[in-house]
């Protein structure tokens, strides 16, 4: 703890001399309010990431010409309520035992230390709606006002067969975008944006598409012809030689084989882009309303996605493992009078790093349990040092870690995967086993938890092994990637 307090203290002095930024020292030119945007398995499929070539988000990617995007951004847990549980109380799952989207995150996380808590108790007007925390009305902590979206979205469309292949679900509705809940959130937003008060505003928008079903009005499937879809990448071998706990995440025997034998797949990518885009336009309303309002040039905008999405890389479907795409997210980040305009910052960054950010931003004192750092500093200058590493658990025990060059994953049974992602951006091979390799694996696995809390009970009352806060404790992390 003491550590990280250095580094509290370290990256608040840098951010007070670069450039000069008056910003950092004046608190009458901090933004006053937050705008806080949270997407639901929306993956790296942005225009301004390139990671497909048909994906078309173009709010998305004006946001990040108007501030700095991570291109190295991860999850801390790839699965809506651990990812969100650990954004929200700025701790990891291994500290609070939210492990998976069956732990009940209440008795974990003392509701006090939540970000909308903390900024209602600094005296901000805490707005909410949609999926924030793992659902709408799974909510934790002060809110001034909530909306949960409310009502269902419209029924299938007639042209199409069914709704997908398995567990993977998809087809086009017939209906307009205004029967959509993520259209009545940002409606809802929208109002709240207009109203009068005293008080700063820290408004969270919470749209839950992409998530399953990818199904949104048909409009937005037209968009992206069938047969000129592109399959993302995939090697039929490529699990050869993944550990066993690995190739279990994976699931290839069930989704991915699904999707193969149905003929679907392109159906399915289809499906992605097209609820992506709506999603997008989504964002794009909010963001237009933010500029009518008048707050534009006094409310600092943060974007993320919850975690990252497969769709058949390395024979994998959702998210639910520890590979690039499952936990590569988009962040963006504009702050008025901080951010230079449409600057990509290639720094790996984990969402621990929010929370205290935009406590340093705001100028508010930092909670002794937050376990990241702010981002000031790469706000302001994304080429700045920056020397943590994005740390990624799935389940108590299995661990990833990802610098700038390397993705290093540790099982709980004691397999291993490691990856070269500049020469391997795709992953297709372990070097593990390479013992050229040994010493780099040993480095990489000094910055994994070695404490893992026990599993928090599931909801629902059944036990998975109780638990409360065993803190993490990491070494120093080397001083620069191989």
């Amino acid at each position: 703890m003491r550590r990280m307090r250095v580094h509290c203290v370290l990256a608040g002095l840098v951010m007070l001399l670069l450039v000069g930024r008056a910003h950092a020292a004046d608190e009458s030119s901090r933004p006053r309010n937050i705008l806080f945007i949270a997407i639901d398995d929306l993956n790296h499929w942005v225009g301004h990431l390139g990671r497909h070539p048909q994906a078309n988000t173009p709010s998305i990617d004006r946001l990040a010409a108007e501030g700095v995007s991570f291109t190295r951004s991860y999850c801390t847990a790839p699965a809506c309520n651990p990812s969100r549980a650990s954004l929200m109380s700025g701790m990891r799952p291994d500290t609070t035992g939210c492990y998976l989207n069956a732990h009940d995150w209440h008795p974990g996380i003392p509701e006090e230390q939540l970000l909308n808590s903390c900024l209602a108790s600094a005296g901000y007007r805490v707005l909410g709606a949609g999926k924030i925390y793992h659902g709408a009305k799974d909510r934790g902590g002060h809110w001034d006002d909530y909306f949960d979206g409310g009502g269902e979205t419209p029924p299938r469309h007639p042209s199409a067969p069914d709704d997908g292949v398995g567990g993977i679900t998809f087809s086009p509705l017939d209906g307009e975008d205004e029967a959509m809940p993520d259209h009545r959130v940002v409606d809802w937003c929208l109002d709240r944006l207009q109203e009068k008060s005293d008080q700063p505003f820290f408004i969270a928008c919470g749209l839950v598409k992409p998530h399953m079903p990818f199904s949104v009005p048909k409009k937005w499937f037209d968009m992206f012809p069938l047969e000129s879809i592109q399959l993302p990448p995939w090697k039929e071998d490529d699990l050869e030689d993944v550990p066993p706990e690995g190739v279990k995440m994976a699931g290839a025997a069930g989704d991915h084989a699904r999707i193969l034998a149905s003929g679907r797949w392109k159906e399915a990518v289809q499906a992605y882009l097209a609820t992506s885009a709506f999603c997008d336009f989504q964002v794009g309303r909010l963001l237009e309303g933010l500029e009518k309002s008048g707050h534009a040039d006094d409310t600092l905008v943060v974007l993320w996605t919850d975690h990252g999405w497969s769709l058949g890389e390395k024979s994998h479907w959702r998210k639910f493992a520890l590979w690039e795409e499952p936990t590569r997210t988009v962040m963006v980040w504009k702050v008025p009078g901080l951010t230079p305009a449409g600057q990509r910052c290639g720094r790996t960054v984990d969402y621990l790093t929010i929370y205290p950010t935009l406590i340093d931003l705001q100028g508010l004192k930092r909670p002794g349990h937050l376990e990241g750092q702010s981002l000031a500093p790469l706000l302001a200058d994304p080429t700045a040092a920056w020397r943590e590493p994005a740390i990624t658990t799935h389940g108590r025990g299995n661990h990833a870690v990802r610098t700038e060059r390397w993705r290093y994953i540790r099982y709980a049974d004691g397999g291993e995967e490691l990856y070269d992602s500049e020469a391997d951006p795709l992953e297709y091979v372990n070097l593990a086993a390479v013992p050229a390799h040994a010493r780099l694996k040993e480095e990489l696995a000094m910055l994994l938890p070695t404490a893992d809390a026990p599993p928090l009970p599931q909801r629902g009352g059944a036990s998975s092994g109780g638990g409360r806060k065993a803190q993490q404790k990491r070494r120093n992390p080397p001083q620069a990637d191989r």
